[in-house]
């Protein structure tokens, strides 16, 4: 594992869970009273599922996405 793969998961992965749980909370609370604890506590879990995702699926993604253009080009 390298330093830069870290830290590209470390903030992709803050910021997409950050965004999904901000908005599905909203979606399933909506602007109640305890809005942002519950959502803190949505994205206190979210966020290490989702470094753990981007460091296990950035490989085939590339890999895939270069496939794709590839094809595209042709």
């Amino acid at each position: 594992m390298n330093i830069p793969n870290l830290i590209f998961a470390a903030i992709m992965g803050g910021l997409m869970s950050l965004s999904i749980t901000l908005a599905t909370t909203l979606v399933r609370v909506g602007f109640a009273r305890d809005f942002f604890w519950v959502w803190v506590e949505v994205w206190a879990l979210a966020y290490p599922v989702a470094m753990i995702c981007i460091l296990i699926y950035r490989p085939f993604a590339s890999k895939l996405t270069a496939s794709l253009v590839k094809k595209l080009e042709r």
